[in-house]
C-alpha cells in the first residue's frame, strides 16, 4: 500500500491534493481538524469539503480530525503508516494577517511548531517521503513594497525593463523588512523545512504561493481573495477594499495548475528545494480588475467600500516568477489565467451564493 499524508485536507488545496494523488492510485490519509472554521467562524468550515472527500473516495480516503499540534496523535499516525506513506503534503496552518495578530501564540504554534512535528515524524517513520510544503510569498514581507512601482489606471505596476518585472525570484531578501505575525510564523515553519531537507538530506520542497485559489475554497473575508470577490458580488455583500486605492496586484495560480507542480515534485524530488509559485504573468490581476471580471461574469455591479490605511505587511504588488521551478520541472505548464479561474468559481457556486434576506 502507498499512502499520501495530506494535512489541512478539508482546505481548498488539501482537497484537492487528495483527488490528486488519489487519482494516481494512492491511498489517502487526511488530517484536519476544522480549525478554519474557529479561525474564521462558520461560513469557512471545512466539513462540507471532507465530507464530499468521503463520499467521493470512499475506503480510499481515511479522515483523522487531529490537531497537527498534537504531537501524540500525530506520531500515532505516522508510527501506523509507517514505510507506507510515499508523500507528505503540508497544508495546514493559520492563513491570516490579521487573524494571526489576535493570537500570535495559536498563530505559531499552527504554523511553526505544527510544521516541526510534521517534519520529525517523517524523519522518524518515513524519511524517504518527499515533503510539500505550502509556505507562502509572504516570507518575503513587505520587501516588494520597496520596488519602484508606478501608478496605473487600474493597478501598480513595474517598468518593463526592471529586473523582476517577470516576477519576484527566490534571491530576494527576506530579512530587515516587516512580515506581519503571520509572515513571521510562516518564516519560521519555511527555514524548518528547508533546514530539514539540507540537515538531514531529506526530500523536502516548499511553494511560496502567492494567491492560491479554485473553487474548492470556502472564501471568507480574512482568506479566500479571489473566491471571496466573487462570493461578495454574488451574495451581494460589500467587499471591504483596505488601500492602495484598490490598485494592488495579486498574481492567482488554480489548484490544478498548484497540484501538477506537487506531482512533479513527487516523482522526481530534490531535497531543501525553494520555490515561488502563483500565477505569474501569466495569470494576475489587481483588485479593481477583478471586480470588472466579477461584474462581466455575473452581471451584477460589485459593492465596495474603500477603506484607506492597507493591512499591515500586505503587498502592494506582488507577481512571483515560476522560472526556477519551471527550469528544474520543464513538463510543468499552467492552465488556468484569472478569467478562467473566476468562470469555475461563479459557476460551481450559482445556487449556493445568493443574496441573503
Amino acid at each position: 500500500m502507498s499512502v499520501a499524508l495530506v494535512t489541512g485536507s478539508g482546505g481548498l488545496i488539501g482537497s484537492e491534493a487528495v483527488r490528486h494523488f488519489a487519482g494516481l492510485g494512492l491511498d489517502i490519509v487526511g488530517i484536519d481538524n476544522d480549525m478554519r472554521q474557529e479561525f474564521f467562524g462558520p461560513e469557512a468550515s471545512t466539513a462540507w469539503n471532507v465530507t464530499r472527500l468521503q463520499d467521493e473516495l470512499g475506503s480510499k480516503y481515511s479522515h483523522h480530525g487531529i490537531d497537527i499540534r498534537d504531537r501524540d496523535g500525530l506520531q500515532r499516525i505516522f508510527a501506523k503508516y509507517g514505510k507506507d506513506i510515499a508523500v507528505v503534503i503540508h497544508t495546514a496552518a493559520q492563513p491570516s494577517h490579521d487573524w494571526a495578530v489576535r493570537d500570535p501564540f495559536t498563530d505559531f504554534d499552527v504554523n511553526a511548531t505544527g510544521t516541526l512535528n510534521v517534519l520529525q515524524n517523517v524523519r522518524d517513520h518515513a524519511i524517504d517521503a518527499p515533503v510539500i510544503h505550502c509556505s507562502t510569498n509572504k516570507v518575503y514581507g513587505d520587501r516588494p513594497n520597496t520596488l519602484p512601482l508606478e501608478e496605473q489606471e487600474t493597478r501598480w505596476e513595474l517598468a518593463t525593463d526592471h529586473p523582476y518585472y517577470d516576477g519576484i525570484t527566490e534571491d530576494m531578501s527576506i530579512d530587515q523588512c516587516l512580515h506581519s505575525v503571520f509572515g513571521a510564523s510562516k518564516v519560521a515553519a519555511d527555514v524548518m523545512v528547508q533546514e530539514y531537507g539540507r540537515y538531514f538530506g531529506m526530500k523536502t520542497a516548499l511553494f511560496r504561493g502567492g494567491t492560491l485559489t479554485g473553487p474548492a475554497h470556502s472564501a471568507t473575508e480574512l482568506h479566500g481573495y479571489l473566491g471571496y470577490v466573487m462570493r461578495c458580488n454574488m451574495e451581494r455583500r460589500t467587499y471591504k477594499i483596505f488601500g492602495y486605492q484598490g490598485k494592488m496586484v495579486r498574481d492567482s495560480i488554480h489548484s490544478h495548475d498548484v497540484l501538477t507542480a506537487f506531482e512533479a515534485f513527487f516523482r522526481k524530488p530534490r531535497s531543501g528545494a525553494v520555490y515561488n509559485l502563483g500565477g505569474g504573468r501569466f495569470s494576475n490581476s489587481s483588485h479593481l480588475e477583478a471586480f470588472a471580471l466579477c461584474e462581466k461574469i455575473s452581471g451584477q455591479e460589485m459593492i465596495t467600500e474603500y477603506k484607506d490605511e492597507n493591512r499591515v505587511g500586505d503587498h502592494k504588488w506582488w507577481i512571483g516568477s515560476n522560472a526556477r521551478f519551471q527550469a528544474d520541472y520543464p513538463e510543468w505548464k499552467q492552465v488556468y489565467d484569472v478569467p478562467m479561474i473566476l468562470q469555475e468559481i461563479y459557476e460551481a457556486n450559482v445556487g449556493k451564493w445568493v443574496p441573503q434576506k
